[in-house]
């Protein structure tokens, strides 16, 4: 890996929290899967189109850009060794060839001057220690022209669905894990607009998106999946057991509510982002 600035991203996705994640791949990209449809409908991969995923984690989206831009290539980059590894295994398993993972802090990483066509993000930007600078390098990877979209979380509401689902973890979460730090950096729109317009993108735009998000089988399941969460384990690693078991058993009867014939499913909001470099 080139130079690394973002050093307590770094620190924190190459430890516990970027492992858990690793090994638990396949429920994080259920849990996010509907937001790919929105994301690669704006982005309209080309056959021809050459791909940059930023903080790519475990590959779901770059191996769908490498799927689309079939006569070309998609390059995931993630600071996370242990993401990049099962990225890279999937990648094999599927045999998916036009596609690279590398692992890089994207804030600094020297990419090809103009190498790309489109760059896409599955909220990966959003933990950039000087987003404006990051920006700024990842752009110049664009060729004239090209386009960047990507989605990051809206602010949370104590009246979502997802804050009503998880009440009873609320008093629990007193600060965020050292992998969550940096998750609400973009998730004010002027703020968007003004650090890509530092950066020197053009044409942003900043629209809200929502997809139910798949959190397991049934309310016990997800109940599970939420606690294990490296931002929950975090906060919950100097909690008693009665405490947590009365939590979970809350937890459960909450997100029963949110059971439907193919698992639990909860609405989530993101903002959908969209800018050229000129």
């Amino acid at each position: 890996m080139h130079t690394v600035v973002n050093i307590q991203q770094a620190e924190a996705w190459n430890g516990w929290e970027g492992a858990a994640w690793a090994d638990n791949a396949p429920r994080y990209d259920a849990m996010m899967d509907g937001f790919h449809q929105p994301l690669l409908e704006l982005t309209a991969i080309g056959d021809t189109d050459d791909v940059l995923d930023i903080g790519c984690g475990t590959g779901q989206l770059t191996l769908l850009a490498a799927r689309l831009a079939a006569r070309a290539r998609a390059v995931g980059v993630d600071i996370s060794a242990p993401m990049v590894t099962r990225a890279r295994a999937d990648a094999a398993e599927q045999g998916i060839a036009n596609v690279r993972f590398d692992q890089a802090d994207a804030e600094v990483h020297p990419f090809q001057e103009s190498g790309f066509d489109i760059v896409v993000s599955r909220g990966g930007v959003m933990f950039f220690s000087d987003a404006p600078a990051a920006f700024a390098n990842i752009a110049r990877a664009l060729r004239p022209g090209g386009r960047m979209v990507f989605i990051v979380p809206q602010a949370g509401r104590p009246d979502s669905e997802y804050a009503r689902a998880t009440a009873a973890l609320a008093p629990l979460m007193r600060r965020p894990s050292p992998a969550a730090q940096g998750m609400g950096s973009l998730s004010d729109p002027d703020r968007i607009h003004r650090v890509l317009g530092e950066a020197g993108l053009a044409e942003v735009a900043v629209r809200p998106v929502e997809a139910l998000m798949d959190y397991g089988r049934d309310a016990a399941d997800a109940a599970d999946f939420i606690l294990g969460q490296g931002p929950v384990r975090f906060n919950l690693q100097d909690v008693d057991q009665p405490a947590i078991t009365r939590t979970r058993q809350e937890l459960r009867s909450a997100l029963a509510a949110y059971e439907k014939p193919d698992g639990v499913r909860i609405r989530g909001s993101v903002w959908l982002v969209s800018a050229v470099r000129p």
